[in-house]
């Protein structure tokens, strides 16, 4: 979708202006991938107009191939307006227009399926499954068990109010998320969709996908992995389809290892939010990064709170990941180190080779 920010806190009401953005939960997820060095694909779905140009102008730019996205003549381009504010506050205000858009008219049918599963990896999102019943349908057909199908990496992203009025919701998400091989899930969202509590209340209820990756916002993030070497190296896909190509203990400790998986606890960086929108997209593509790279569990995760802390310390939905040397620099710090890290706005453009300029004690 277009994203319009307010150039001034306050009330949508009475924001004077915004200024023009792109977002969407599978695009931010391919853009940060292609910066961050990976060859990406976005396949979706935009309408014949000025809003679609940009989009996939805007898209392309950031150096992802957009040759499979389809245009629709007859539907409109979505769109949204939202505050300032941090989304986790009562007063940060929403306002979706993209009933009836091209992206909600996505279907098996029209979604080019080969593009889609052409990669190492495939990134869906719980949003577009909450669009239409097209879109859950061709979310259904993406997760569905086959030979050769590419690891299915699923962020749940449960939005209540995109379901509203469909009580199944959370259990059409829970379902799709136990078919895929990878998950991101929030323990706030876990806690509101399915009445769980901790992570491994979580991975109790998901043991089917090789990887869980649990979200705890500021105090940080759990994975669960069953796999034996920490990647899968090269090649992969992020979709709403995305493809991106080589796409509580303490710091990085152990929590134990039994038929859910190996858990490591990493906790959250420390950093001065600008703005909390797009955080959790940016942290699926720091984690994504790093497992085309086939790093280990902690430094996946680390991976993933560094890309987060880069969108957290910018305005839009989208920022600059850290170049790779600082991330791994960052990524190999210590314990101690790591939780005395913190990050502000412009850290990003550190130097590699001077990574103590951004660190405080």
């Amino acid at each position: 979708m277009v994203t319009f920010l307010p150039t001034s806190p306050g009330r949508l009401a009475d924001v004077p202006s915004f200024e023009r953005g792109i977002g969407g939960a599978e695009s931010n997820v391919a853009c940060v991938l292609a910066r961050a060095g990976h060859s990406v694909r976005w396949v979706g779905r935009v309408g014949a107009d000025g809003f679609g140009d940009h989009l996939v102008e805007a898209i392309t730019a950031y150096g992802v191939d957009t040759s499979a996205v389809r245009r629709d003549p007859a539907r409109p381009t979505g769109v949204y307006f939202r505050t300032a504010g941090d989304r986790a506050t009562g007063a940060h205000e929403v306002a979706y227009y993209r009933a009836g858009s091209a992206a909600s008219a996505m279907t098996a049918r029209n979604t080019d399926l080969a593009a889609a599963r052409s990669g190492r990896v495939l990134h869906l999102s719980g949003i577009t499954a909450a669009l239409s019943d097209g879109c859950l349908a061709l979310m259904r057909e993406l997760t569905a068990p086959r030979p050769g199908r590419p690891l299915v990496s699923f962020d749940v992203n449960h939005r209540p109010g995109l379901w509203r009025g469909h009580p199944e919701g959370p259990r059409v998400l829970l379902d799709l998320a136990r078919r895929a091989d990878l998950v991101f899930v929030g323990d706030d969202e876990a806690r509101d969709a399915w009445g769980l509590r901790g992570a491994h209340a979580i991975r109790e209820a998901l043991p089917e996908p090789d990887v869980l990756v649990v979200k705890d916002g500021k105090a940080g993030a759990v994975v669960f992995d069953r796999t034996t070497a920490g990647g899968t190296g090269g090649t992969g896909t992020a979709g709403n389809a995305v493809r991106a190509e080589g796409a509580t203990t303490g710091s990085g400790g152990e929590c134990g290892e039994d038929a859910a998986g190996a858990a490591v606890f990493v906790p959250a960086l420390r950093v001065d939010v600008v703005a909390a929108v797009g955080a959790g997209d940016a942290f699926a593509a720091g984690f994504l990064s790093a497992t085309l790279r086939g790093l280990p569990a902690r430094d996946r995760l680390r991976h993933g709170h560094l890309t987060a802390a880069a969108a957290l310390t910018v305005p839009g939905d989208l920022a600059e990941p850290p170049a790779r040397g600082l991330a791994d620099r960052l990524a190999a710090l210590d314990d101690v180190a790591w939780e005395t890290l913190r990050l502000g706005p412009g850290w990003t453009a550190a130097d590699p080779r001077a990574a103590e300029e951004v660190r405080t004690p």
